[in-house]
């Protein structure tokens, strides 16, 4: 039996691995491949860097959690069932794995809007996802938001903060005339119905609409709804909110005993420094919780010189990681 199995190689799975791994505990990552930070063209507001992208990002975690022995298996996580008081029996690649605790750091899945050529530009990494994480740096550009009235007008309006040059591409019949309609109007947010298509033109965006008519934007967010993965959770008994968000205390540990939640399929703020942070806090409480695992004396000098050469090479890996 494992200490810990992490479900999901985003930011907050990896983060959580190399914490348990650094508490030297037994721990496994499972992921699918299929993280939502590797969209991330470029963010900027992740402490240290004046930017990085997010496969960069992905890399770096990735290695600073292997220095430490925590181990990571591709695949994708079927069923995690409880087995009494000792642990959970979790499912994957037709395999089983027996776990103290379980960390579920599955986030969430992006819908896509019906708009043709969206999805050729997401896969390009020529469309922004967070105007948190890069408002800042569409400074007075021609900015355009994808959406629903709701749920992309509020968006406009924030991004308004850094642009007056902000359009709404609706997918839908929103009444214009709506209080969220009439605050677009007042902010000066320019209002299109019916994007049809979209394509890429050198480093802008073209946003054509029925009619003929046409938009050229400098940068292009679509607000596309979200599906949150916390369905293995769920099954065990874990409470979410009615989004589908896992509901969790202070030590970020679902309703169900062990059962823990890290990321975007906890909170609705989808940033990166967030995961992080529900991570340390996972980790560091799950340490406290499992047995002791005090460290031994090493008992020759073979073992001792072990010990050092383990060290010498995890300083010169961190050493070696930064660029």
């Amino acid at each position: 039996m494992i200490d810990c199995i992490v479900v999901g190689g985003g930011p907050a799975g990896l983060t959580t691995a190399m914490y348990l791994a650094r508490y030297r505990r037994n721990v496994l990552l499972v992921d699918s491949g299929h993280s939502r930070a590797a969209l991330i063209p470029q963010s900027h507001n992740y402490p240290g860097f004046a930017g990085i992208a997010g496969p960069e990002l992905l890399l770096r975690l990735r290695e600073q959690a292997q220095a430490p022995g925590a181990r990571f298996e591709s695949g994708e996580v079927h069923s995690v069932q409880r087995l009494g008081e000792d642990g959970f029996l979790v499912e994957f690649n037709g395999r089983d794995v027996h776990a103290r605790c379980v960390v579920v750091a599955t986030g969430l899945i992006d819908e896509c809007p019906p708009v043709q050529g969206l999805s050729d530009l997401v896969a390009r990494g020529v469309i922004r996802f967070c105007p948190i994480c890069d408002g800042y740096e569409a400074m007075d550009k021609r900015i355009g938001v994808l959406g629903t009235m709701q749920a992309a007008g509020k968006k406009a309006l924030f991004l308004r903060t850094y642009s007056p040059h902000v359009s709404l591409f609706l997918t839908d019949n929103s009444d214009f005339e709506s209080v969220l309609g009439r605050q677009l109007t007042v902010a000066g947010i320019k209002i299109v119905r019916h994007p049809l298509r979209m394509e890429q033109r050198n480093d802008r965006i073209v946003v054509l609409c029925e009619g003929g008519e046409s938009h050229l934007l400098d940068m292009l967010y679509p607000v596309l709804g979200c599906y949150v993965r916390s369905q293995l959770a769920i099954n065990l008994g874990a409470s979410c909110t009615e989004s589908g968000n896992l509901e969790v205390d202070a030590h970020q540990q679902t309703t169900v005993e062990r059962v823990y939640a890290v990321g975007d399929v906890v909170t609705d703020l989808h940033q990166l420094t967030v995961a992080t942070g529900h991570a340390a806090v996972a980790a560091t409480n799950i340490h406290n919780r499992l047995p002791a695992n005090f460290r031994s004396y090493p008992s020759t000098r073979s073992e001792v010189e072990g010990c050092r050469t383990a060290a010498g090479r995890h300083r010169n890996h961190r050493i070696s990681g930064l660029k």
